[in-house]
């Protein structure tokens, strides 16, 4: 573009001035157009080459610099041969691990140990097959007091799957007031999730414990101070540090809803939509927090908690969790000899009854049952279900939940030699239970082999007489034997008290001699 001419005399007045100015405003539209002209110019060459780079078979992308990779997700339920190949436990394993705490029961911890080998067998099977393997669901059978729900107790311990363990009794048929059988799924999802998120926690372990490290050392020493940060981080990690007070952001606990969508009402799961729309709404704008002084020993589980939260996705956790629950979940039904009529007696207005068996069948065979999580298909859920039935037999269940209970195992009663190997061989026996609690007080209790012999007589011979309640009724002797001892035991410390078979007589013999033993021994 032209310069400007440069001033003449005759720019002095008015005119001039506005003539000046206009000039200007003429070269700085110019100049502006030139350069709009210089950036297509500049664009079509880029064209240009990547044109070039194409027809010489190179991709435009190759020209650029590469873009960083994308973080990789977890992969929390990596389902496969490769990642369960070494945590499958093996039936002798599952066996060898009941019979510590168990005593007997053979054929029933087999049949809990193959079953549970099925469902890591089910998911190295390719996919095509893998869906069509159901699980083959057991009915235990046996007296009270025989170790059925022990079993399904330490099973929950022993292995890593989503358990639950529910009573038959307490749902009610459809219709009417109470809680239906689809609960069961309900419960069974929300303790996958607490289940799931303390494993994914315990696997970040490390990496929050360093981050909370961190946010301690900023209140100590301050955000952006390095000075003796690290003579700092020293005597925190010895616990010298422990006592000292630092403020603390503390979130406010997730909102609860005060309706307990489970209560008499029949079905819950409209209302159980209803609380989960609500709670988003309430928490769309976050946790809000409110700043404490603790010291930081107390600090540490709040600030573990905060940013687990933060580390840790819900939908994640959500996600795993019901895969885990329709991949892996068991149910162990206990007392459902409870809801069993006689023959005879059938068709009867009790919801507690023939109702929840009914209720009972599409859940066991598999179908999809609604929850605030997701839908959940039960077709691969294992149900373990288990009854003493003393009034009804198992003949007596609908005969279409009998097929669906294809595997059945009967437990033994208890004799004398089984009672004296629960008192002496499970790891937390009750003599040892017994023992541990004594030394509270600094008294040394003691059991002659002699006693426990008699205390296993007395209990085999009291079941026989009167009402077999299996190994509970050790309970009531055992205690009855050391009723004095843990009355007396603040008064002896530092004493040895041994306890052989004539104070067991002593103390339960002459109750055994009597007509009607139920007025002593439950």
């Amino acid at each position: 573009a032209a310069e400007a001419p440069p001033p003449s005399p005759a720019c002095k007045n008015r005119a001039g001035r506005l003539s000046l100015r206009k000039m200007l405003r003429t070269s700085a539209t110019a100049m502006r157009g030139m350069a709009r002209a210089v950036r297509c110019a500049d664009g079509a060459n880029a064209w240009a080459r990547a044109s070039a780079a194409a027809a010489r078979g190179l991709s435009s992308e190759a020209m650029q610099p590469a873009a960083p990779p994308l973080p990789e997700l977890p992969d929390l339920h990596a389902g496969g041969a490769d990642a369960r190949a070494d945590q499958g436990l093996k039936p002798r394993e599952v066996v060898e691990q009941l019979d510590r705490y168990i005593i007997g029961q053979a054929d029933a911890k087999k049949a809990t140990a193959v079953a549970i080998r099925n469902r890591w067998r089910r998911l190295q099977v390719p996919p095509p097959l893998r869906d069509e393997i159901t699980p083959k669901n057991i009915l235990m059978i046996g007296p009270t007091g025989v170790g059925k729900t022990e079993i399904a107790r330490r099973l929950a311990k022993l292995i890593g799957a989503p358990f639950i363990k529910v009573e038959a009794t307490k749902f009610t048929e459809v219709g009417f007031v109470g809680r239906d059988v689809e609960q069961i799924i309900r419960d069974l999802v929300d303790h996958a999730i607490l289940m799931v998120r303390a494993q994914l926690v315990e696997k970040k372990r490390a990496e929050i414990a360093i981050k909370v490290e961190e946010k301690i050392l900023d209140q100590l020493v301050g955000e952006n101070s390095t000075t003796n940060r690290d003579s700092f981080r020293g005597l925190l990690r010895q616990g010298l540090l422990d006592s000292r007070t630092i403020d603390v952001e503390v979130p406010e606990p997730r909102r609860q809803s005060g309706f307990d969508p489970s209560s008499p009402g029949g079905n819950s799961q409209p209302m159980n939509e209803i609380i989960l729309r609500f709670d988003k709404l309430l928490q769309q704008g976050g946790r809000r927090s409110e700043r404490r002084q603790m010291t930081i020993a107390e600090s540490r589980p709040v600030l573990e908690e905060v940013f687990s939260d933060k580390m840790i996705s819900d939908e994640d956790v959500k996600k795993a969790a019901v895969h885990a629950v329709e991949q892996e979940g068991i149910v162990f039904i206990d007392e459902i000899d409870k809801i069993c009529s006689r023959t005879e007696y059938r068709g009867s207005a009790d919801a507690s009854s023939e109702g929840v068996q009914r209720d009972l069948l599409p859940l066991i065979e598999g179908s999809t049952v609604s929850t605030k999580h997701g839908n959940i298909n039960t077709d691969h859920i294992l149900f373990v279900c288990s009854g003493a039935f003393h009034q009804c037999k198992p003949s007596d269940l609908l005969a279409e939940l009998q097929g669906r209970l294809p595997i059945r195992v009967e437990l033994q009663q208890l004799s004398e030699h089984d009672l004296y190997r629960i008192l002496t061989e499970p790891e937390t026996s009750l003599v040892r239970q017994q023992v541990a609690l004594m030394q509270t007080e600094a008294v040394n209790l003691a059991f002659e082999d002699s006693a426990l012999r008699r205390i296993a007589q007395l209990a085999a011979q009291v079941n026989r007489d009167v009402e077999n309640i299996g190994a509970r009724r050790i309970h009531t002797i055992l205690e009855r034997v050391i009723e004095e001892i843990s009355f007396s035991a603040c008064e002896h410390a530092g004493d040895t008290v041994t306890i052989d078979a004539a104070y067991v007589d002593a103390q339960v013999g002459d109750m055994v001699t009597k007509t009607d033993l139920s007025r002593f021994i439950l």
